[in-house]
């Protein structure tokens, strides 16, 4: 048999490719056949993904595609924390800020990324180990499944800091949630719990991953129960205020993170995949697919060719402004940045660092 897979014997370093053994009904390995996992690996900075990340999760996505005797793709984050915190701000910072011709080709690896998981012969389960935000929500709704921790928090940040979720949540997001919901998400940037992101569609499970004097115990920070405020509207994955938060909080305190039934879920999953037809499942994920294609497909280059451009304004502000900042300083002024831009302010760095002093940080780092 040929090899189609495009480069010989790759060899990942900023991923982790993982072969499992693929289980039956009655959870024993089955013989020649496995579930490719492919881990984000860069938990020290949840899980951002790199330039040469990116490359490389193409190239795991097109190998486990090829690969023969593989059943089902996971793709998941190293760490409990995140499954991925989007694009590497210390990348775009000090690489792509103010850079629009470099950016554009740096898209066009994102792009192929989210086209190969839209395109993996195989079904791509996305394992939501933490935090699922900005370019890591992008690529996890491309994903065929999406199982969660009930901790997951989803997200955009883009008009928070300089960019547009243009990466796939405008295309995909409506589709999950409608288009209400995807215009409050994409435009205000307001985080979901995994109970209610659930709840709206987005995701096909969660489990709870705290446990407390040997109990599971639901994500003590969101409202778990289907309850009504004071208005009659149901409040449920919403998140709790006041002396409930803190309660939550402190109860956290007290928990250990545990994996285990995450890991359960995604397995029995997997499992039920190995028990379809294998050409007649991949035809669905292909029909299925062609609603998000649609959207991606219309949409990509032209978005691809604007976020280039952005980059010499609004993102190059706003992600200097975040990998520069403190952790309680590092979004722009917005206010200032409205009023100057009615004055006719034109962008410069002069702008950039009226509206964000700290950006000067980039002198000290050696740019």
């Amino acid at each position: 048999m040929k090899n189609h897979n495009l480069v010989e014997d790759f060899e990942p370093r900023e991923i982790l490719v993982e072969r499992r053994p693929a289980h039956d009904q009655a959870g024993q390995p089955v013989a020649g056949l496995h579930n490719v996992w492919i881990t984000l690996n860069n938990p020290a900075e949840l899980n951002a993904y790199t330039t040469g990340m990116i490359k490389e999760v193409i190239l795991a996505l097109r190998e486990a595609s090829n690969d023969r005797a593989a059943v089902t793709v996971v793709l998941t984050g190293a760490g409990t924390r995140a499954f991925c915190a989007g694009g590497n701000t210390r990348e775009y910072a000090e690489v792509y800020a103010g850079a629009p011709g470099e950016y554009r080709q740096y898209m066009r690896l994102f792009n192929d990324m989210v086209t190969a998981v839209l395109q993996c012969d195989k079904p791509v389960v996305c394992r939501v180990n933490g935090m699922r935000v900005g370019g890591g929500q992008e690529i996890g709704m491309a994903c065929d499944f999406s199982i969660a921790s009930d901790l997951a928090i989803f997200s955009q940040a883009g008009p928070k800091h300089g960019s547009v979720p243009d990466g796939g949540s405008t295309d995909f997001l409506p589709l999950f949630v409608g288009i209400e919901r995807a215009m409050y998400s994409g435009t205000l940037c307001q985080p979901w719990s995994a109970h209610r992101f659930y709840w709206l569609g987005g995701l096909t499970e969660i489990v709870p991953v705290l446990k407390l004097n040997g109990n599971w115990i639901p994500n003590p920070l969101v409202v778990s129960d289907r309850l009504l405020d004071e208005y009659g509207r149901v409040v449920l994955g919403e998140w709790k205020t006041g002396a409930a938060q803190q309660e939550g909080k402190a109860l956290m305190a007290k928990a250990a993170t545990d994996l285990s039934l995450l890991d359960e879920a995604v397995e029995k999953l997997c499992m039920r995949i190995l028990y379809t037809m294998p050409d007649c499942l991949t035809k669905t994920l292909e029909s299925l697919r062609k609603h998000k294609l649609e959207h991606w497909d219309r949409n990509r280059e032209s978005n691809r060719a604007w976020l280039a451009l952005n980059m010499m304004t609004e993102a190059n502000a706003g992600f200097r402004a975040f990998h520069y900042g403190t952790k309680n300083e590092r979004e722009v002024d917005f206010v200032q940045l409205r009023q100057r831009l009615a004055e006719g302010a034109r962008w410069s760095e002069d702008l950039i660092r009226d509206i964000a002093p700290w950006v000067d940080q980039e002198a000290k780092v050696g740019k």
